[in-house]
């Protein structure tokens, strides 16, 4: 099962975000439903090492906090890839972040090292079609303005399941913050 843990974004903002996302001159846009903050990307796991897994992350311990997204940017240089909302330095995300990668460790789950840059994907380039300068130019005026603050309390485990008209996501799993 491919699956992932992450921030789940409440409606205000996703309102917020898709109205950014209608203003985008290319890409295909994440669904509304879709909008999320990923702290860990799983891959394909079998059951029974997600089961391992749901019980390390409801083992987690860590506060609620309030996160901020700030501007805009776009991930492939001169062959854009996607674009997304910018999350603000946050000590407690980078925490949560660095909580949930034990926890896969400690359930046996190997996740690529990669530095992480928590982001909202607003929109997605097929390879080829993406214009640096045109996207450039197009998120510069679009993340100056300030998204609403999102009060953090919980993570959640998802599945993704891949298809042709983009994919659906499925929460599994809900985890409280304190």
């Amino acid at each position: 099962m491919r699956c992932f843990v992450a921030i789940a974004i409440p409606d205000h903002l996703r309102d917020a975000l898709v109205s950014v996302q209608s203003r985008l001159p290319l890409g295909r846009p994440v669904a509304r439903e879709n909008l999320h903050l990923t702290l860990a990307f799983l891959d394909e796991q079998p059951e029974d090492r997600l089961e391992e897994l749901h019980v390390e992350l409801d083992r987690i311990r860590a506060a609620a906090f309030t996160l901020s997204l700030s501007g805009l940017g776009c991930f492939g240089g001169d062959k854009p890839r996607l674009i997304f909302a910018d999350a603000s330095p946050s000590p407690e995300l980078e925490d949560l972040h660095r909580k949930v990668l034990g926890a896969a460790r400690r359930a046996g789950i190997t996740i690529a090292r990669r530095r992480f840059h928590p982001h909202v994907t607003l929109a997605r380039m097929r390879p080829g079609t993406g214009d640096a300068a045109r996207i450039a130019a197009a998120i510069s005026g679009l993340g100056d303005r300030p998204f609403p603050v999102m009060h953090v309390r919980s993570m959640s485990l998802f599945r993704s399941d891949l298809r042709p008209d983009g994919p659906i996501y499925d929460e599994l799993a809900d985890y409280d913050l304190i």
